[in-house]
């Protein structure tokens, strides 16, 4: 069977077909502010933690 390569342009070489380079979308950059912010509340609830005891116990 004959190749139409009229309708699809030139024809391909090589065997790795390659992705465009990705770029970030606003999901990608919403995940990454989700995760830092958890992590900022996580530390600051430990350190709040850590100096109520301290407060305490001295």
């Amino acid at each position: 069977m004959p190749r139409d390569s009229a309708s699809r342009g030139p024809p391909r070489r090589g065997a790795t077909r390659r992705r465009p380079p990705r770029r970030l979308s606003q999901m990608d950059i919403d995940r990454w502010l989700d995760c830092l912010v958890d992590i900022a509340v996580i530390t600051a609830l430990l350190v709040g933690a850590v100096a109520l005891m301290l407060h305490l116990l001295l």
